[in-house]
């Protein structure tokens, strides 16, 4: 059974490897200097309230147990990052995502990361406040 990451700094250092993006998750996939298998699952505020991101939770824990067993890729870390639309998502369609999502990370075929987005808030230098 794989063991389940509960450290932020392995999720940051899943972070930086492989991504293979899909509807319902994105799986993030990286070696780990021969610690096993091991998975994190990680569903933010904008999916939803406590209740629908504990549902998808559960799902990515039930799809994750099933499948990393045979399709995981050795000494590696799995992260699940829910997405919206995840929790409707039928679970056989997941199933069946999740294996040719760790099939690409196992031929090393991820997904080009996306450009990071400006902070919302920001609006660049302000004027000293002697001068508005």
């Amino acid at each position: 059974m794989a063991q389940v990451l509960t450290k932020r700094a392995d999720f940051l250092a899943a972070n930086r490897g492989l991504r293979v993006a899909r509807p319902g998750f994105v799986l993030l996939a990286r070696p780990n200097d021969g610690l096993g298998q091991r998975y994190g699952i990680t569903v933010t505020k904008k999916i939803g309230n406590a209740v629908v991101r504990n549902r998808m939770k559960r799902r990515f824990r039930e799809l994750l147990r099933d499948a990393l067993p045979d399709s995981g890729l050795p000494d590696h870390d799995h992260v699940l990052i829910g997405r919206a639309g995840g929790v409707e998502r039928d679970f056989e369609l997941m199933v069946q995502e999740l294996e040719r999502a760790l099939q690409r990370a196992r031929d090393g075929k991820g997904d080009p990361a996306r450009g990071r987005r400006p902070r919302r808030g920001k609006r660049g230098p302000q004027p000293a406040r002697g001068d508005r």
